[in-house]
């Protein structure tokens, strides 16, 4: 892995980092205010990432993900696909706005679900379709095993019964990627990913949650209620043999993004931390004798390192999906590294900066508003250390819970 980024991300990461100040900024706290009401700003948006990834590759968007999942394609041992391309843009565009970034069309999480385990059928099928995730329930969060959504097979249909919370984006997607077991009895084995269309006959949006952060996403309860959906719409091998591990290949590609995320909010509250800072008289950056520095400025470099630390974590754990490599533990230590970054970082960043940080004249309090959920969704800052040590002692999930 190369620590330098290819040249040929400069161009969207240059557009990403003018959508962020000159679209997201903008209007960050006036969707903040306004929650549950749809940013009509970002339908241009979509149309303009639309067209980037028409050029992403092979086949577009489609062909870039066949690729990650197949290894480097080119016998260089050395690719930088989609995934990398996603954490690269998604930084930049989180430091303007997370709840807007997660509003973006046909970006949503359940997206990266369908680019992870889809067919090459439902790759062209459902390639333009903007898709929410729905894993967690009532009774089960980050132990996704636990699900108890259910899916019954009824000659060319599944049947689908159980209740889905926290769907980021559910009501305005134009698709759920459900997880149900298809036999609880036969426990995580069995536990499958099925696209439900809006519309389809048995699915009910419940309600709409008011949260803390990410006010800009809407995030919604959903109902199913024998829901019918077509046997095609099982995403990947419908075969238990293969096990809860193909869906859970879902969070191999996901979490390096929720990481992302992290770093780009981190990095906007440092940055306009920094700058009130030097308005007060903290100008000082760096300097030979670190001890002579003010504390506000150790403990901005400190803060610093460690957003380093997760942003080479992420960087490393896309690299390895674009190069076909199993990063399950290198994705869940950039996730539970930037997840806990983000937190200290825009926390301490309103202690810096007193009354500008804690008020509504600056972003500094939305931010670590924002940066709350980023710890949590996608696997909690727990589940991800249970993971990490499972992969470097060898121990599976019934040894080590």
């Amino acid at each position: 892995m190369y620590l330098e980024i290819p040249r040929k991300f400069g161009p969207i990461i240059h557009q990403a980092q003018q959508v962020a100040r000159e679209v997201f900024r903008p209007i960050s706290r006036k969707y903040d205010r306004a929650e549950h009401t749809y940013p009509k700003e970002l339908d241009m948006f979509a149309h303009v990432v639309d067209g980037m990834n028409a050029g992403a590759g092979e086949h577009g968007a489609a062909g870039a993900a066949k690729l990650s999942r197949s290894g480097n394609g080119n016998g260089s041992g050395n690719r930088n696909g989609t995934n990398m391309n996603t954490v690269l843009s998604l930084t930049e565009v989180c430091w303007g706005d997370v709840g807007l970034a997660l509003s973006i069309p046909r970006q949503g999480l359940g997206n990266s679900a369908i680019a992870a385990v889809a067919n090459e059928e439902q790759l062209a099928r459902f390639g333009d379709t903007w898709a929410a995730m729905a894993i967690t329930e009532p009774s089960a969060g980050s132990d996704s095993a636990a699900i108890r959504t259910t899916a019954t097979e009824d000659g060319d249909h599944y049947v689908i019964n159980g209740e889905k919370i926290f769907v980021t984006a559910g009501d305005r997607a134009d698709a759920v990627v459900v997880w149900a077991s298809l036999d609880r009895s036969l426990g995580r084995a069995a536990i499958k990913s099925f696209v439900v269309e809006k519309g389809t006959p048995g699915m009910t949006v419940e309600r709409l949650e008011k949260k803390l952060g990410i006010r800009a996403s809407d995030t919604a309860t959903i109902r199913f209620e024998n829901c019918r959906v077509p046997k095609e719409n099982l995403l990947g091998d419908p075969s238990v043999d293969k096990g809860f591990a193909g869906a859970m290949q879902t969070f191999d590609n996901t979490r390096p993004v929720v990481a992302a995320m992290a770093i780009g909010v981190a990095r906007a509250a440092l940055e306009k931390t920094r700058e009130l800072l030097a308005e007060g008289g903290h100008g000082s950056r760096y300097a030979a004798q670190p001890w002579t520095l003010p504390a506000a400025d150790r403990e901005l470099q400190l803060l610093e390192a460690e957003l380093e630390a997760a942003r080479l974590l992420t960087l490393r754990a896309a690299w390895m999906a674009d190069n076909g490599q199993p990063n399950s533990k290198e994705a869940s230590m950039a996730k539970a590294k930037a997840g806990r970054v983000a937190n200290t970082i825009t926390l301490r960043c309103v202690e810096l900066c007193g009354s500008l940080g804690y008020g509504e004249t600056e972003l500094l309090e939305k931010w670590a508003r924002d940066s709350k959920i980023l710890d949590i969704f996608e696997g909690t800052q727990q589940i991800q250390l249970l993971i990490i040590a499972r992969r470097l002692l060898g121990k599976s999930s019934a040894e080590l819970k």
